[in-house]
């Protein structure tokens, strides 16, 4: 008599999306992605939705109950910032993506930079202002921005995603206002010399562990409707031209994602990474930032380029899911 097979027993996997932050849009999109493209044969699927005043529809502590794995699609602030890994850290929840103390240094622009120039890899030249010293001390901020730096610069608030807040200026009038946009989002907003050159970004993915780690085809970017890779070019349907492989030689294109590996290493990122990068005329590979939750979306740069390296948007979700299993 033949022994039946026993059912295979599927992981729960909870979905957490929104959220309160500036990104809260943009992570439904990643969010509602993830939930339908997991496998059902394999995950129990339950969605998550964190409102805009970061309630949820089922708090950590419940989650434990019936959860073996969370998968964070949530984008920006306490999405990114390690806000929502500290409390599935509290409840004992495995989860995908980065930890609470790398998430945090991630997020934090100015510090992640000199990390990573501290490490051997190049980063614009980058100055860090506080709101209390742009309110007390403006002359002498003008006044060291007039001497380290000219036309155009780059201000972006500290710790945001998704572009949001990033300024190109290119006169003091510009500087004014995009200090301020800055300040209206984030503490302290980061200064940085303009690098002319050709926008790449490369995903890295592992296997939760260290050593692990393998880089995706390194992407170009050529926005269309600005002139560097902001929050319009980045989600609007024709805002920006990505071309996977980027348009290099062969030896710069592993240039690239060496670079991306050892800023994915560096950091301690965990299970996936997207690193942003501008590479200038002489072929020094300036590294912008690293997203430790790349966005999911439809038009999202990770996806497109895990499948021109030959993995599908499902099985990408899997890699992520057993990276996290894994740590």
């Amino acid at each position: 008599m033949e022994k039946k097979a026993k059912p295979k027993t599927k992981k729960r996997v909870s979905v957490l999306m929104g959220g309160p932050s500036r990104e809260h849009e943009v992570s439904l999109k990643s969010g509602k992605k993830v939930v339908a493209y997991l496998h059902k044969e394999k995950y129990d699927v339950c969605p998550i939705l964190i409102s805009k005043e970061g309630h949820w529809e089922r708090e950590p502590h419940v989650l434990a109950n019936d959860t073996d794995v969370v998968f964070v699609a949530l984008h920006g602030a306490y999405g990114e910032d390690g806000t929502v890994q500290s409390m599935l850290d509290e409840v004992g929840i495995p989860y995908t993506g980065s930890s609470a103390p790398v998430s945090a240094l991630a997020m934090n622009k100015f510090l992640s930079g000199e990390l990573f120039r501290r490490k051997g890899l190049a980063i614009p030249l980058s100055f860090l202002v506080g709101k209390k010293a742009w309110r007390d001390e403006r002359d002498a901020v003008f006044a060291r921005m007039k001497h380290y730096l000219s036309f155009p610069f780059v201000v972006k608030p500290n710790n945001s995603g998704s572009s949001i807040g990033v300024h190109m200026v290119r006169n003091w009038d510009e500087f004014m206002s995009a200090m301020y946009d800055a300040f209206s989002i984030s503490d302290h907003a980061v200064i940085q010399t303009y690098i002319q050159g050709t926008e790449v970004t490369c995903g890295v993915l592992d296997y939760g562990w260290l050593g692990s780690e393998y880089a995706l085809m390194p992407t170009e970017i050529l926005p269309a409707s600005s002139n560097f890779f902001d929050y319009g070019a980045k989600y609007d349907a024709e805002g920006s031209r990505e071309i996977t492989p980027a348009r290099f030689q062969d030896h710069v294109l592993r240039a690239i994602q060496r670079v991306a590996l050892e800023a994915h290493r560096a950091i301690g990122a965990s299970g996936f990474s997207r690193t942003d990068m501008i590479v200038d005329s002489r072929g020094t590979i300036f590294v912008l930032e690293i997203n430790t939750i790349p966005g999911l979306t439809e038009e999202s740069l990770l996806p497109k380029a895990a499948e021109v390296s030959g993995i599908s948007y499902q099985e990408l979700l899997d890699r992520i899911i057993a990276a996290a299993l894994g740590k």
